[in-house]
């Protein structure tokens, strides 16, 4: 990719974000009835190609459950309210109240709160009593600590996510997580980042991780960019880390891991084109925060958000537009792409002449800025 001047001492990749590429039609065109957006991971198969970010504001036992019987995956926080209270729901009401020049203190003294190990297992057993798919998230800085309750508590996909997450943790405070050693004792499919760059992502493949976040995550209530500098534009971050999926299943023989883009796809749009850059499936949050049924009443904040030392979120005020059954399959009562997230995706594939979503990471894109 050619290098843009910068400076005459600094030079950088000219990237795209997802906003900024187009989908191109192909010669022919299908049926939206006969395209299958079926998703597996290791041994668990889903309707759809979906995860949902482990947020407060999005994801509690009852809403996994519910994104489960939707089809999708629904993923656990296990350092959020859920495991710090025994019933969080008058926590979440304060929150949803708070005026905005407060928001980010309270939230922080919530957060406060110590982890209470038991309760990891309780959330886990709501779930998993439903008969749907459990996974949970850990911090790459909690992993260790807590990774034996969640695995005794029987979770199916295990996650650790943080803002970034390389296998290759420097510390000279504290015994850093060996995630290859970590990942290779567990008896659990481990999906973990995020990562934006081919060389991270290709470290964290060869831990034996049967999936990749790439981005940040957060997405609309991140501030990491204005807070830390830290950005690379989710179309080429994706393709990025889908060719160090190709040349990680070479080096392997065979072994294929899963990119997973993780953060930036408000409208199905977005998670259209981050299937077309080389993702397998997407994680979002936003666009379920405001689903009726969603914790968060209407507003949305990530783990980011109450950090205690330097927060790089904040909670943001999305609305409500709908059902989660809405939201994801439809019927649409809106026309800006915040709504039958699914149906928009197997409408795009159909109109591009694509009936499997391996075969539609092939489709043609072009530089289409807004």
């Amino acid at each position: 990719m050619a290098q843009v001047e910068i400076g005459l001492g600094k030079a950088g990749r000219r990237a795209y974000e997802l906003d900024e590429i187009g989908i191109v039609p192909a010669r022919r065109t299908r049926d939206p009835e006969e395209v299958s957006i079926a998703w597996q991971i290791d041994a668990y198969r889903f309707d759809t190609p979906l995860m949902v970010s482990p947020m407060d504001s999005v994801v509690s036992p009852k809403t996994a459950v519910a994104v489960g019987e939707l089809g999708g995956l629904g993923v656990l926080d296990l350092e959020g309210l859920w495991t710090r209270y025994e019933d969080p729901e008058p926590l979440l009401a304060e929150i949803r109240e708070l005026d905005d020049d407060t928001a980010t203190r309270r939230l922080q003294e919530i957060y406060a709160e110590p982890i209470r190990e038991e309760l990891i297992g309780r959330r886990i057993e709501e779930v998993r009593r439903a008969g749907v798919v459990t996974a949970a998230r850990l911090s790459p800085q909690r992993t260790a600590q807590y990774h034996k309750a969640v695995i005794d508590a029987g979770v199916d996909i295990f996650v650790i996510r943080g803002t970034t997450v390389s296998a290759e943790h420097v510390s000279g405070r504290a015994e850093p997580l060996n995630l290859k050693q970590f990942i290779y004792d567990l008896d659990v499919p481990v999906v973990v980042g995020g990562c934006a760059t081919y060389t991270a992502a290709l470290h964290l493949m060869r831990t034996g991780a049967a999936g990749v976040l790439v981005g940040f995550g957060g997405g609309s209530g991140h501030t990491t960019r204005s807070v830390l500098g830290v950005a690379v534009p989710m179309a080429s971050a994706i393709g990025d880390v889908a060719a160090a999926r190709r040349d990680y299943l070479d080096e392997s023989g065979g072994r294929y891991v899963h990119v997973i883009a993780d953060g930036g796809m408000t409208r199905s749009g977005d998670i259209a084109k981050a299937l077309a850059c080389g993702a397998d499936a997407v994680m979002v949050g936003s666009p379920l925060a405001r689903a009726a049924e969603a914790p968060g009443g209407g507003y949305h904040w990530g783990s980011e958000a109450h950090h205690h030392e330097l927060p790089r979120g904040e909670r943001v005020d999305v609305g409500t537009i709908g059902t989660l059954e809405a939201i994801l399959h439809g019927p649409a009562s809106t026309s800006d792409g915040s709504m039958n997230l699914m149906g928009a995706l197997r409408r795009t594939m159909a109109t591009a002449g694509y009936t499997e979503l391996k075969e539609f990471q092939r489709v043609e894109v072009v530089v289409a800025p807004n």
